[in-house]
């Protein structure tokens, strides 16, 4: 079969491969001029099966009025007239309670540990290296509340077969001891061992040259115009080159649109309307003074909702999402402040570790943002849709990484007419998903 994927992030990438592996003849299309270089490009770099909570629980609502009008807040709704935002939000606000939350757990929990799997697998069959740690993630809890709450999700982990596991501060210094300069303000945290992190930016790059070496066509610098809808199927999806202005009409036996935030509008235009929005994060990446010092073990600081992870001599920490359209400045008072915190939160919890000196004081700093893709429920759109040769592999939110290599041998094997060995609602052909979901996305 003749196979067209429509973009090279992680999740395109891996579709890409494992349509390879099928057998299939693969194009994939994308208007950077290298795979990752979007929301695959800069993330915080974890694996995180362990760590998959849906943004909707049942302090969401709560905590999202209170945060509105801070420009640092770890989560931040800023309504525009924009209809797509508000209905998004409001099929948010349904999923703020407890069943809904343990509902959508589960399903993330399978995706992740299918796709954890995958990824070694891949690993296993090309040799890939990508500054990998496999020294499992933390999560440490400087407020005793949250850290008493931390045992029920770690209790609920564990339902689903995740070993999270409480720990002391004691504990927890043992297994990275770089947060002892912070420790009198830590209570306690969470530990799993099995969860990694690597470079997303790296990995999907070499696979996207292992792919290309095995035959697969990545047209680079190529902008998607449009879909040509007839007869009830993509008869071709229209695209130009950006170098030199050139028009093709590109013909496949199946189109899968892997397009992250994008995907949504572009799926609009032929009738798929996903319940997707863009979550505009940020990351910063600071080379290491003392590397001595800094951690190995991947980490979640609870505190500022942020993540931090070893990168060879460098250290990413990332966090913080804005609900806030499809805007990608870093120039804007509010994209500096958050930037600013993740630099002050870093020097604040390993002081001295990392050059977090601004351009201006003569550091090098490389902030960044990207759109995250970001469903209701947390829980990617991943199956086949009402035009019949058209697929879609979007809407991974925060958890783009942990659950690229999984969601892209899911959707090859069900092109492929197999059916992925795991509990989860694939779209166009299982019933259990949330028809306020995907009811618009169910193949007739």
């Amino acid at each position: 079969m003749k196979v067209l994927v429509l973009g090279a992030g992680i999740i395109g990438t891996s579709t890409a491969w494992h349509l390879l592996e099928r057998g299939h003849d693969v194009t994939v299309v994308d208007r950077q001029p290298d795979a990752a270089l979007e929301t695959s490009f800069a993330n915080a770099a974890q694996i995180s099966v362990s760590y998959c909570e849906p943004w909707a629980n049942r302090d969401a609502p709560a905590k999202l009025l209170k945060w509105m009008f801070r420009n640092d807040a770890p989560l931040l709704f800023r309504p525009h007239l924009d209809w797509q935002q508000w209905r998004w939000g409001l099929q948010f606000l349904s999923q703020c309670n407890d069943t809904a939350f343990e509902r959508n757990v589960q399903q993330l929990v399978a995706l992740g540990a299918y796709s954890h799997a995958a990824l070694k697998d891949v690993v296993s069959a090309t040799g890939i290296s990508y500054n990998r740690l496999e020294r499992g993630i933390a999560h440490y809890f400087t407020d005793q509340k949250s850290f008493d709450a931390a045992a029920d999700a770690a209790q609920l982990m564990q339902k689903y077969g995740v070993q999270r596991q409480v720990v002391s501060r004691d504990e927890l210094l043992r297994i990275e001891p770089a947060f002892q300069s912070f420790a009198h303000r830590i209570v306690g945290g969470t530990y799993t061992a099995s969860d990694e992190s690597g470079d997303a930016r790296v990995f999907t790059q070499e696979l996207a040259r292992r792919c290309a070496a095995r035959g697969v066509q990545f047209l680079f610098g190529h902008d998607i115009e449009r879909l040509d809808k007839a007869g009830g199927i993509i008869a071709g999806v229209a695209v130009a080159d950006r170098a030199t202005g050139a028009r093709r009409n590109l013909q496949a036996d199946a189109i899968v649109v892997a397009c992250g935030s994008y995907s949504a509008p572009l799926l609009r235009s032929v009738g798929v309307n996903l319940a997707l929005y863009p979550g505009k994060g940020y990351s910063a990446t600071f080379k290491l003074k003392r590397p001595e010092l800094a951690p190995y073990v991947s980490t979640i600081d609870d505190e500022v909702k942020c993540a931090m992870s070893r990168l060879g001599d460098e250290l990413r920490v990332a966090g913080t999402i804005e609900l806030n359209g499809f805007d990608l400045s870093l120039d804007t008072p509010l994209a500096r402040a958050r930037c600013r915190m993740l630099a002050e939160r870093i020097e604040t919890v390993l002081p001295g570790v990392c050059d977090t000196r601004s351009e201006a004081e003569g550091g090098n700093p490389r902030f960044w943002t990207g759109l995250r893709p970001a469903t209701p429920t947390n829980i990617p759109y991943i199956g086949r849709t009402r035009v019949r040769n058209l697929w879609v592999n979007a809407g991974h939110g925060t958890l783009g990484w942990t659950h690229g290599a999984g969601s892209g041998k899911a959707l090859a094997e069900l092109i492929s007419g197999q059916r992925p060995d795991m509990a989860f609602g694939f779209c166009g052909m299982d019933s259990t998903r949330q028809p306020a979901l995907t009811g618009s996305l169910a193949a007739p």
